[in-house]
């Protein structure tokens, strides 16, 4: 890692915006002063700053839009594809490891869910799972919905590290999807409404073996490709 002295004057003005956003505690979604204002807030050349803006842009602290200003990312500092699962050829033998972090992270998830989530959370997390399984049963395609459900879960969960581990998560569900050619058994449909129900009864031993034999269902469907 570069230590200060190395770091190129649009890396040093970076930090010196995180700073900034840290100090003014501005939120996801929150607008940046104007380039001229800060600018002459940071003491920096307007040419560097943009470079600076374009270095936060591409680690996605800072989201511009153009002919409106510069706003902080919703997800401020998480990337996509953080690991760099893209470039992997093998997507079953990815899709398998995936799914063995799955087993180690997502029941305890759903646990910590159940002993914490909102009832606005639960009643959320029903209705998503409520409308995966529409699409499901109309043949459609239920990608979206299905990240979405296990989003909230995590969400749910209230562990502010799980919303960073989030992304890593559900990267296997589109894999697992196309390898499987957009088709979940009952079996899998009805472990996602028991998840569901075990975090609406705040019942964390019910909802940790719900998401356990939910992975057991989806490595079946996977070793059977």
């Amino acid at each position: 890692m570069m230590n200060s002295e190395e770091k190129s004057l649009p890396e040093k003005l970076a930090d010196d915006i995180v700073d900034y956003i840290l100090k003014e505690k501005l939120q996801p979604g929150d607008r940046l002063p104007n380039e001229s204002i800060l600018a002459e807030t940071l003491g920096a050349g307007r040419s560097s700053l943009r470079e600076a803006v374009k270095l936060l842009a591409s680690r996605n602290i800072v989201t511009v839009r153009q002919g409106s200003g510069t706003y902080i990312s919703s997800t401020p500092g998480m990337v996509e594809d953080p690991l760099g699962f893209i470039f992997i050829e093998d997507k079953k033998k990815l899709a398998e490891d995936l799914l063995e972090i799955r087993f180690l992270l997502e029941p305890s998830i759903a646990a910590k869910a159940a002993e914490n989530a909102s009832a606005d959370d639960a009643e959320h997390i029903l209705d998503l799972c409520a409308e995966a399984e529409r699409l499901l049963e109309e043949g459609r395609d239920h990608t979206a919905k299905d990240i979405e459900f296990h989003t909230a879960i995590g969400m749910s969960s209230k562990n502010m590290v799980v919303p960073r581990l989030i992304p890593i998560i559900n990267s296997s569900i589109p894999l697992f999807i196309d390898l499987t050619e957009n088709v979940l058994s009952r079996e899998t449909i009805d472990t996602h409404r028991e998840i569901a129900d075990a975090i609406l009864s705040h019942d964390p031993v019910r909802a940790h073996d719900a998401m356990y034999l939910h992975l057991v269902y989806n490595r079946r469907r996977i070793h059977s490709v």
